[in-house]
């Protein structure tokens, strides 16, 4: 009996040392909760994904509010105004921070700015470049483009009415005049709400802070949050890798490449299937990118020189113009006039590549032309030319001895006097007969 109450008496006081121990931890997951995403890319379906999957863990875990760290040089239009949907949509208050110093929120990742709850920028930053462009990056006609602006203006409108007059103003000629400001500028209009020089100073800053919600205004908490990164899974960081076009270029480039490996000498599949893979992922890049399809078929036309010098070799002239066909395309496809500038391709890179890709071609011509040149060095008409020894010869015929073979022959002229013994040339194979003079 005492030693039941001596265990029950250890288990108490073991319960309450671990009660002890894990009461700060559990005051601490009492406190605010806020998630910090880090938003930097140009604004395209992956970065949507993105930020709708932060709004819905945000709400999920009742955290405090949601921080997405902004960098973007802009994107397209029916994805920002999807991003600014679930934004104003969102029950958690989203605040947009342009971070960190040198960044910018620049085209649609300025609207996505103003659609934040709150707002802050970074040192040294930007905010601003608004004005509307196509779907492909080309300038809009009149009546498109005076439509767009007045959605846009409308849409900044909605966002800044609470700011003032200033900050409205501002936001319109962001659209209006393509107007670009500072952090300093953006905050003495009241188009943002805080200049920090990070999340914890914007946490401190936020403090008592009170936003407008769909449900009414609230204040925020955020003394002594706890902060949770919320980074981009590995198929969202895929994806917006192929908005980039270098990255694109690089994967097309090289996926038709190898597929003209495989047309050129078929029999193995892994240059094909590597070919076909990387340029289905360039077509889907290709798909979010502002490109002229037009330069598609310079690039292709390139392609099909290629193989031409190859099959029917020109010493190199339709190698040099597939070069200029390649290039010409792929600046043609990816950097057309209108085309946002971080949409288009780096020049050197195309440049290099066309080139590399010509000598790449150039050094297979090169090795064809040495192949169709070299003598036949296999099977019997490779002979032709060498010397051997007449072993038994009678008349205008015998057999001679070429190497380790023994060979019937016959003289080439009925006249010419060949004995044994006697060095001869091989003149033609008929058959499996030698034609031969003597030395």
């Amino acid at each position: 009996m005492k030693s039941l109450r001596r265990t029950s008496s250890l288990i108490l006081i073991l319960l309450a040392g671990l009660a002890l121990i894990f009461q700060p931890a559990r005051a601490q997951s009492d406190g605010p909760f806020v998630i910090v995403m880090t938003a930097d890319g140009p604004i395209m379906p992956p970065m949507l994904e993105y930020i709708s999957r932060g709004i819905e863990t945000a709400e999920q875990n009742n955290a405090e509010i949601l921080i997405v760290q902004l960098n973007t040089p802009g994107g397209l239009i029916n994805i920002m105004e999807q991003i600014n949907t679930e934004i104003r949509a969102s029950s958690v208050p989203v605040v947009i921070y342009v971070a960190p110093s040198g960044g910018m929120a620049a085209s649609a990742g300025a609207l996505v700015t103003m659609a934040g709850h709150a707002s802050a920028m970074a040192p040294q930053t930007i905010i601003g470049a608004a004005s509307p462009v196509g779907g492909q990056g080309e300038d809009l006609d009149e009546t498109m483009k005076a439509k767009e602006m007045e959605a846009l203006t409308a849409s900044v409108r909605t966002y800044t009415s609470a700011r003032g007059e200033e900050a409205t103003a501002l936001g319109e000629a962001m659209i209006l005049e393509a107007r670009a400001v500072t952090e300093q500028e953006a905050l003495e209009a009241k188009l943002i709400d805080f200049v920090v020089d990070n999340v914890d100073d914007l946490l401190e800053a936020l403090d008592g802070f009170t936003v407008q919600m769909s449900d009414g205004p609230r204040t925020l908490n955020t003394a002594n949050a706890r902060t949770q990164p919320l980074a981009m899974s590995f198929i969202e960081q895929l994806l917006l890798l192929l908005t980039d076009p270098n990255i694109v270029f690089s994967l097309l480039s090289m996926g038709t490449f190898a597929i003209l490996i495989e047309v050129s000498s078929p029999g193995g599949w892994v240059a094909g299937f590597t070919g076909v893979v990387l340029v289905l992922v360039a077509i889907y890049g290709l798909g979010l990118l502002s490109v002229n399809y037009f330069g598609l078929l310079f690039m292709l036309t390139s392609f099909v020189l290629f193989i031409l010098d190859i099959k029917a070799p020109t010493h190199g002239a339709l190698t040099v113009a597939g070069v200029a066909s390649f290039i010409v395309g792929a600046l043609v496809l990816f950097n057309s006039t209108g085309t946002p500038q971080f949409q288009r391709v780096s020049v050197p890179l195309v440049v290099g590549t066309g080139l590399f890709i010509g000598a790449l071609f150039l050094g297979i011509l090169v090795y064809a032309l040495r192949a169709m040149s070299r003598p036949i060095s296999m099977g019997a008409e490779s002979y032709i030319g060498k010397a051997g020894t007449a072993k038994m010869w009678h008349e205008a015929s015998g057999q001679v001895q070429m190497e380790s073979e023994l060979w019937s022959a016959e003289a080439v002229q009925d006249s010419e006097k060949i004995s044994k013994g006697d060095e001869v040339e091989v003149v033609e194979v008929k058959g499996l007969r030698l034609k031969v003079k003597k030395k």
